[in-house]
């Protein structure tokens, strides 16, 4: 069985710990593991090869952290297949099974999903892959346990799916419960891949199509990258609206898993251990006379005082503070944000690229500072700059400089400058970190100041 894991999608209710090139599914939530990492694990019994599906940008960031559970995963085939931009679940899951033989049977799931019930889900596993080898489409819907009116729901009679519904208000939602056979509808799926791809030029065969002629200029190799143009061509669609709603072979396993799709602070919070107050356990909380807080807290001291129900984030360039029961109102901030023309919803102060990180310590007008880290064996691209200068001071390890035609070593407590317009690159040839303080000076500073001339990682 291949797992076909979901990486797309930016997490924007998560805001600000979820940013556009550190979404949630990458954010390290539990234990010190991301989601996408608790997804690796949790199909390793099942599943002998993970294909990820993921925005082009964040290839790198899935990439490292399966390489950080190589003694999990040891035994696993891995193929990533690229995509320049997102065009929702159908065309992503059709890509990913044009790259398979037609028997193979799939699980297709979310990176961002948490499973807290691992044998109730290895049950359900089994359930689902007898009906996918029938030649079904099979879909999990999650028993639920209380009249939740942020997700869409799948009416069943036993394992036939008679209707898929869309998000109701808490009326329709109560009725739902009390009816006994509606289900939230996971967004997780089963089947072969043949028999997905035969219903989907039945029902949606613009998007077969296009996903087809994609798939083909990409060619079937263990990364295949998705042209732009060729993604642009797929018609925009999710499996639901696609194929599921369509197709008379669907199947429901009911699944009871211990299931949050984690779409917002309020179902987070449920997730972290609570004190005696029902306050959120943080070293870095202090909390007077208050109840039933939510904190998240990256480094500095959160301190309450009289106060109930809040959600507190804090990063290290935004906070959020927000009453419980309105955490879904976090997507307007972000929409808020873009129209602002903020980079606060698309990136963090640490960023993380395939060579490193980098932190912006100080900007102004004219100048940025920044920390920036390279791993041993990487360098970044050979690229200039037309309106910036730039100084390096390496604080830790040895670095290659180019500089113009010339090269040279630069180790620590030595500098070097980089004039604006002159081509340069920075290597780590070492075993070590690479630890430099960049300071920029120049009348623009935006990191689309940028021409590459060549890179590793094939960006543009």
């Amino acid at each position: 069985m291949t797992n076909i894991i979901l990486c797309g999608g930016s997490g924007t209710r998560l805001w600000p710990i979820s940013r556009a090139l550190m979404p949630k599914q990458f954010i390290k939530l539990f234990n010190d593991e991301s989601l996408f990492q608790l997804t690796l694990k949790r199909n390793r019994v099942t599943c002998d090869t993970y294909l990820i599906v993921s925005n082009a940008e964040q290839y790198f960031l899935a990439s490292d952290q399966m390489d950080e559970l190589k003694t999990s995963i040891k035994d696993k085939k891995n193929k990533f297949l690229l995509e320049p931009i997102g065009r929702n679940t159908a065309p992503a899951i059709a890509l990913a099974c044009l790259a398979l033989d037609k028997e193979e049977v799939v699980l297709v799931s979310p990176s961002d999903h948490l499973i807290k019930d691992e044998e109730a889900y290895a049950r359900v596993i089994k359930e689902a892959t007898h009906l996918a080898l029938n030649n079904n489409l099979v879909t999990f819907g999650i028993t639920p346990e209380f009249a939740e009116t942020g997700f869409g729901y799948i009416e069943a009679d036993g394992q036939d799916v008679k209707a898929f519904k869309e998000k109701p208000n808490k009326e329709t939602a109560l009725e739902y419960l009390e009816a006994g056979n509606y289900y939230w509808n996971s967004g997780m799926f089963c089947f072969k891949a043949g028999v997905f791809l035969e219903e989907l030029e039945k029902y949606a065969p613009e998007i077969y199509t296009a996903s087809l002629q994609a798939h083909i200029n990409a060619g079937n190799t263990t990364l295949m990258r998705i042209a732009h143009d060729d993604m642009n061509a797929i018609p925009e669609d999710s499996i639901d609206y696609a194929v599921m709603e369509k197709s008379d072979r669907v199947k429901v396993v009911a699944s009871s898993i211990g299931w949050s799709d984690l779409g917002s602070f309020d179902a987070l919070a449920q997730e972290y251990e609570k004190d005696e107050n029902g306050n959120t356990i943080d070293k870095q909380l202090i909390a007077m006379n208050s109840n039933e807080n939510f904190v998240y807290s990256s480094d500095r001291m959160i301190t309450l005082a009289d106060v109930d129900d809040l959600i507190i984030v804090d990063t290290p360039d935004a906070l959020l503070v927000s009453r419980k029961g309105s955490s879904q109102k976090i997507k307007n901030i972000v929409q808020e944000l873009k129209g602002r023309e903020s980079e606060l919803h698309h990136i963090h102060l640490t960023a993380h690229r395939p060579w490193g990180t980098y932190t912006i310590l100080e900007e102004s007008q004219n100048y940025k500072i920044k920390r920036i880290v390279v791993k041993p064996g990487k360098r970044l691209s050979l690229q200039k700059h037309y309106h910036r200068s730039e100084h390096w001071i390496v604080v830790s390890g040895t670095a290659v400089v180019t500089i113009g035609e010339k090269e040279k070593l630069v180790k620590a407590n030595e500098s070097t400058y980089i004039p604006m317009g002159e081509i340069h690159r920075l290597e780590n040839p070492g075993k070590i970190d690479v630890v430099l303080i960049e300071a920029q000076v120049g009348d623009y500073l935006g990191e689309d100041d940028i021409l590459r001339i060549e890179d590793d990682f094939k960006r543009v």
